[in-house]
C-alpha cells in the first residue's frame, strides 16, 4: 500500500545542512543510561560520524507526558531534533498492565508524541526526525519465550504479551503517521521526517548478518546480558543480581540486545550510522520526509 507521495524529491533537510542534534526520548536514547557498562548511545555515535554538537535531553525510564523542553535551542537552521518516546508508554510501566489513567488509550500516548513535535516548533525548532516505535515484540521482555527478569518477575501470559504489544506496536506507528500528516499544514517552514525505526529493527532481526559483527555468532533472541530471576520474587528489582550470563568483549557486539528490554551498543552503532546518513546526505532508505505530502491513502502500489 501506497501511502505518502513527494511533492518534489527534496523536502527535509539539505545534505550537510545540520551543525547540531538534540535528542528526546527515553532509555533508548540516554546517554548516560548504560555508560556503567561500557556502553555509548547511539546519539553519541551519530554525533562522532557526523561532527555535529549533541544536545541530549534523553532520559532513561522517561513517558511523553513528562516530557521536558529546554530553552533556548541552539540556531533553528542547522539543528535536528529527534523524537523517539513511547516504549514505556506502552509497555511494563504504561499501557501494557493498565498503568494509565481512566479513559486514556494508545491514541493519546501517540497524540503525544506527536504533540512534542508542535510544542518544539513553537519553542523555535524546525527539522525533525520522528523515530517511530520498534518491534516491541521482538524484545525479549515481550516475546512468548521471556523470562522472569530483572524488569518483571511477576507471572505473566507471555504469549498475551507478544501479540498485544505488536498491536501496540503496529497501532502506534499508524496513528503517529496520520497524525504528523495532519500537523504539518500547520507548521509553516518545518521539515519532519519519519524515520522507520520499526522496518530498521525488523531488519536486523532478520537479516542480523548484516548488522551484527562481532565473533559469537549473531544473535537475536538472546540478550548480551541475560539475567534470569525467581518468579514473583518480590524482593528482587532491577538492582538484583539475578542469575546472570554476561558476554565480553567483541563477542558483545554479536547481540542485537543489550539486555531483556534495551538494544545492544552494536544495534545502536547501526541505529547511528543511519541517522547520521540522514544528517550527511538529506536522505535514507528508512526516512520519509512529509513536508509537502500529498495524501494517497489507500492507493495500491504499482
Amino acid at each position: 500500500m501506497q501511502v505518502f507521495q513527494t511533492d518534489h524529491p527534496s523536502l527535509g533537510i539539505r545534505p550537510g545542512q545540520i551543525k547540531n542534534l538534540v535528542t528526546f526520548g527515553d532509555s533508548y536514547t540516554d546517554t548516560t543510561a548504560f555508560t556503567s557498562h561500557g556502553i555509548t548511545s547511539w546519539p553519541v555515535y551519530t554525533a562522532a560520524y557526523t561532527n555535529v554538537t549533541l544536545y541530549s535531553f534523553a532520559k532513561a525510564g522517561a513517558v511523553c507526558s513528562q516530557a521536558i523542553t529546554p530553552n533556548p535551542f541552539p540556531d533553528i537552521n542547522v539543528t535536528l531534533f529527534t523524537v523517539w518516546i513511547g516504549t514505556n508508554d506502552l509497555g511494563v510501566l504504561g499501557l501494557l498492565i493498565g498503568n494509565n489513567m481512566p479513559g486514556k488509550s494508545l491514541v493519546d500516548t501517540s497524540a503525544c508524541a506527536v504533540g512534542l513535535i508542535k510544542t518544539l516548533y513553537e519553542n523555535g525548532a524546525r527539522n525533525f526526525l520522528f523515530q517511530q516505535i520498534i518491534p516491541l515484540h521482538l524484545v525479549p521482555i515481550y516475546t512468548s519465550h521471556s523470562y522472569p527478569n530483572r524488569y518483571w518477575t511477576a507471572p505473566r501470559n507471555t504469549t498475551e504479551w507478544e501479540l498485544v504489544m505488536a498491536q501496540y506496536s503496529r497501532a502506534a506507528n499508524g496513528l503517529s503517521t496520520y497524525m504528523l500528516r495532519d500537523l504539518i499544514p500547520t507548521l509553516p517552514e518545518a521539515h519532519v521526517g519519519i524515520f522507520n525505526t520499526y522496518d530498521f529493527f525488523s531488519d536486523i532481526y532478520s537479516n542480523p548478518q548484516n548488522y551484527l559483527n562481532g565473533t559469537a555468532p549473531p544473535n537475536v533472541e538472546i540478550p548480551a546480558r541475560s539475567c534470569i530471576f525467581q518468579t514473583d520474587d518480590r524482593s528482587e528489582s532491577i538492582m538484583g543480581k539475578g542469575n546472570c550470563t554476561e558476554a565480553k568483549g567483541s563477542e558483545r557486539d554479536s547481540y542485537m540486545w543489550w539486555d531483556e528490554l534495551h538494544p545492544s551498543e552494536q544495534t545502536g552503532r547501526s541505529l547511528a550510522a543511519q541517522v547520521a546518513e540522514v544528517i550527511s546526505m538529506g536522505e535514507n532508505k528508512w526516512t520519509t520526509w512529509l513536508s509537502g505530502v500529498k495524501s494517497l491513502l489507500f492507493e495500491p502500489s504499482t
